[in-house]
C-alpha cells in the first residue's frame, strides 16, 4: 500500500496549499480498506510536517437501544442506522475551523463515545472516512459536496469476504453467527457502496 498512500498523500498536499481546512472524504465498503488508508496517511502527512487527524463515521452509529427500538439491530451498519445529520453537523463545524471534537466508535463494546476525539485549531488536513460519506441517496447525498476531495476504496468482493469473515472471527462470532453478518449486512452494504456513490476524484484499488 506504501507506494499509493506516498502518492496520495503528496496529492492531498499538492491541492492544500491555501492553508484552510482541507477536508478529503475516504468512502468504500465494509472491510475495504478506509481505516487503513486514513491511518497510513495521517503517519505519512505527519511525516512530511503537515498537521492532520483522522475523523471516522462510525462515531455517528445509532445507540443499540434506539436500533432495537426501531427494529434495525441487526441491520447495524446499513445507512439507516446512523445519525446522518450529526455527521453533517460535525463536518460543518470542522470546516469552520477551531477545536471541535467528535465522537469515536468502541467496536469492542459496540457504542460511540461522545467527545471522543478532538480536532485541534491547528488541524489542516481532515482524513473522513466512512462507508457512506460519498452515498448518492438521500439523506447523504448532500455530504459529498463537503469534502476538497474524494478518494474511493473498491477491493474484489471476494477479498472484501475474506476480510469481513477474519474480522468478525476476531471479534469471536461463532461461524453462523459470522455468517449472518457478512452474507446479510456486511456485503450488502458493501454492494451498494459502490453501486450508488457518488464517482470520486480517485478510486483506489486494494486487493
Amino acid at each position: 500500500m506504501t507506494p499509493k498512500v506516498d502518492d496520495l498523500a503528496d496529492e492531498i498536499v499538492r491541492r492544500a496549499r491555501d492553508g484552510a481546512r482541507f477536508l478529503v472524504g475516504i468512502a468504500g465498503p465494509p472491510g475495504g480498506g478506509k481505516s487503513t488508508l486514513a491511518d497510513a496517511l495521517f503517519e505519512r502527512l505527519k511525516q512530511a510536517g503537515e498537521a492532520a487527524a483522522v475523523l471516522p463515521m462510525d462515531g455517528f452509529h445509532l445507540d443499540n437501544g434506539l436500533l432495537e427500538h426501531r427494529g434495525r439491530l441487526s441491520r447495524k451498519g446499513a445507512p439507516d442506522t446512523f445519525d446522518v445529520r450529526g455527521l453533517a453537523d460535525i463536518l460543518r463545524a470542522v470546516r469552520a475551523g477551531g477545536e471541535v471534537l467528535v465522537p469515536v466508535f468502541d467496536r469492542d463494546r459496540e457504542l460511540a463515545i461522545c467527545a471522543a476525539r478532538c480536532i485541534a485549531p491547528e488541524d489542516r488536513i481532515i482524513l473522513v472516512e466512512g462507508n457512506y460519506v460519498l452515498l448518492d441517496h438521500e439523506p447523504w447525498r448532500p455530504i459529498a459536496a463537503l469534502f476538497d476531495l474524494t478518494v474511493m476504496v473498491a477491493p474484489p468482493e471476494a477479498e472484501l469476504e475474506r476480510r469481513l469473515v477474519a474480522r468478525w472471527r476476531h471479534y469471536g462470532l461463532s461461524p453462523d453467527e459470522i455468517r449472518a453478518k457478512v452474507e446479510d449486512n456486511d456485503l450488502p452494504n458493501g454492494r451498494l457502496v459502490l453501486s450508488a456513490s457518488h464517482v470520486p476524484d480517485i478510486l483506489l484499488d486494494f486487493g
